[in-house]
């Protein structure tokens, strides 16, 4: 076993899910809804909570399971989460009640994020997850930047694409897409970016102020 596959599964074996979460990603399993994996849900958790985030927005709801992890950093946050998939949406109100939390701290958007993104605020959110549609995957994270107060996270899982981005044989249109996307969010002066290579990988943007 190389070490990249023994740190991997040593973060798979170490992370313990909270029972609410473990039920809903059973639940997002059942439905085809391929919810963030643990490793990437306690990241995001714990990027809530060191940003005191108090407005999150996601793309795509896992049928809960992100959003639980988020709420789980940001108990005071309130969620807006948007999908256009009903039965999705429904389990992740299901997961959410399961959950205990509070139905005035979750905001359900049933529509294409596409069509959804340019209608909100902007500037407006301290978190915006991006776990949706990887077809769009630039243009989520260009709206994402917008919504995003200075200061804000965008989150995007999946980032590595299952190790087809760092292989340079691999050229289909979304591997690419999500190549371009780390490079060119390196290279950008208007955020900091990084990349978290645990699990499915997890981009990370902060939007900074504009210079004079």
């Amino acid at each position: 076993m190389s070490e990249h596959d023994a740190n991997a599964r040593f973060l798979r074996e170490s992370i313990v899910e909270p029972d609410s979460i473990a039920r809903a990603r059973a639940h997002a399993v059942e439905l085809g809804a391929m919810p963030v994996s643990t490793v990437v849900g306690s990241q995001i958790a714990v990027l809530a909570a060191a940003t005191g985030a108090r407005s999150i927005v996601e793309i795509g709801t896992g049928a809960g399971v992100s959003g639980l992890w988020l709420l789980r950093g940001a108990p005071h946050a309130v969620l807006t989460t948007i999908d256009n998939e009903p039965e999705h949406l429904a389990a992740a109100r299901q997961a959410f009640a399961d959950a205990r939390v509070p139905s005035t701290r979750v905001r359900f958007i049933t529509g294409r994020a596409i069509d959804v993104l340019p209608r909100m605020n902007e500037a407006s959110y301290d978190i915006v997850l991006v776990d949706a549609d990887p077809e769009h995957i630039i243009e989520y994270v260009e709206h994402g930047l917008r919504l995003a107060r200075t200061g804000g996270l965008v989150l995007v899982p999946r980032v590595l694409a299952g190790g087809r981005v760092a292989d340079p044989v691999q050229r289909d249109e979304i591997t690419s897409a999500y190549r371009s996307l780390v490079q060119e969010t390196q290279e950008s002066s208007a955020v900091l970016a990084t990349v978290s290579p645990a699990a499915e990988g997890l981009l990370q943007l902060i939007s900074l102020p504009e210079r004079d």
